[in-house]
C-alpha cells in the first residue's frame, strides 16, 4: 500500500495535480484513495489485474449520452496509467451524500438509464459466463480455495452448473451490463445517483444485473423475468461465495461472507438478492 501511495502521489504531481495527503476509502482487492487538495478520487490495482480500457471506454460512452456515471477527472487525459506496476484511473471525486435510506424507485430508475445508455455502447465485453467459468476454476482448484471443506466444494460446483444451464435456456435477450451494480456501487450525488466501478461490465441478461440489487429495488425494475431473476440470483451468489474462498481473497470479513452465503444455497429458494446482503 505505500509503495501504491507513493507511485500515485507521484504520477499526480507529473501530471499537474497537487497531492499533500491521500485518504484511504477502500483497500481490499483494489485500491481506492481521495486524493488532496487536487480532489481526486484514484483507483489502482496491479498492472494485470484490471481492465483498465473497458472501463474508461465504458465510463466515457456514458457520459457523452448524459447516462448515471462517475465523471473520470477533467483534468487529465481520460485513460488508464500505469506506474510502479500499478494501475491507475483519476476519477471525479464525490463526497458522500447525507445518511438516508435510498429510494427504490430512484435505484431501479438509475440501472434502468444506465442498462439503456449501455445499449448504445459497441465494445467488446466477456459473457457472463466467463465470470463464472473463472469462479468454477477457483472452486475446482484445491490449492486457490484450500479452506472449502468437500460437501460445500460440491455445492457451489454444483449450483454453478446447474443455474447457468437453467439460465441458458431461459434466456431471451441479452446486452452490455455493469456486472455489480449493488448497492456499493452507487452513489448519491448532489446532481443524482451515479454508478462506479465499471471494471466487472459484461454481456448477459439484464436480470444478471438486476439480481445484484435489494428486492424492494428489483420490484420497481420494469419487465423483468422473475423466473430468470431467480437463477441469476442464486449463480451470483455462489459466484461471489467462490471469489471469498480464493485464499488470495481481501475483502473485509470476506471468510465470513462466504460462510453466510454457503448457508443461503444450503436453505434454498427464494434465493435473496446480493444486494441485501450488509458485507457487499
Amino acid at each position: 500500500m505505500a509503495r501504491a501511495v507513493a507511485a500515485v502521489t507521484s504520477l499526480a504531481g507529473a501530471l499537474g495535480l497537487q497531492v499533500n495527503e491521500a485518504v484511504m476509502i477502500q483497500n481490499s482487492n483494489k485500491l481506492a484513495l481521495h486524493l488532496l487538495p487536487c480532489d481526486v478520487f484514484a483507483r489502482i490495482a496491479l498492472v494485470g489485474q484490471e481492465v483498465v480500457a473497458l472501463e474508461v471506454e465504458v465510463a466515457r460512452g456514458l457520459a457523452a449520452i448524459a447516462g448515471p456515471v462517475a465523471l473520470l477527472d477533467p483534468r487529465v487525459e481520460p485513460r488508464g496509467y500505469q506506474v510502479d506496476g500499478f494501475a491507475v484511473i483519476f476519477w471525479t471525486f464525490y463526497a458522500p451524500a447525507a445518511p438516508g435510506r435510498d429510494s427504490p424507485a430512484g435505484y431501479a430508475d438509475a440501472l434502468q438509464r444506465l442498462h439503456a445508455g449501455m445499449r448504445s455502447i459497441a465494445t467488446e465485453a466477456p459473457h457472463f459466463t466467463e465470470r463464472t467459468a473463472a469462479a468454477e476454476r477457483l472452486v475446482t482448484n484445491r490449492d486457490d480455495t484450500p479452506a472449502l471443506i468437500e460437501c460445500d466444494r460440491q455445492l457451489l460446483l454444483n449450483t454453478l452448473h446447474s443455474a447457468v444451464k437453467a439460465i441458458r435456456h431461459r434466456v431471451a435477450a441479452e446486452q452490455l451490463l455493469h456486472g455489480e451494480p449493488h448497492p456499493g456501487n452507487l452513489l448519491r450525488t448532489p446532481g443524482g445517483r451515479v454508478f462506479i466501478d465499471f471494471e466487472t461490465c459484461c454481456i448477459g441478461p439484464i436480470e444478471f444485473d438486476v439480481a445484484h440489487v435489494p428486492d424492494e429495488v428489483s420490484a420497481h425494475y420494469p419487465g423483468v423475468d422473475q423466473v430468470l431473476l431467480q437463477e441469476c440470483r442464486r449463480l451470483v451468489l455462489a459466484m461471489v461465495a467462490a471469489w471469498r474462498w480464493d485464499v488470495h481473497d481481501e475483502f473485509p470479513n470476506g471468510r465470513q461472507h462466504g460462510r453466510d452465503i454457503l448457508g443461503l444455497l444450503r436453505a434454498g429458494p427464494p434465493w435473496p438478492a446480493l444486494g441485501a446482503l450488509s458485507t457487499e
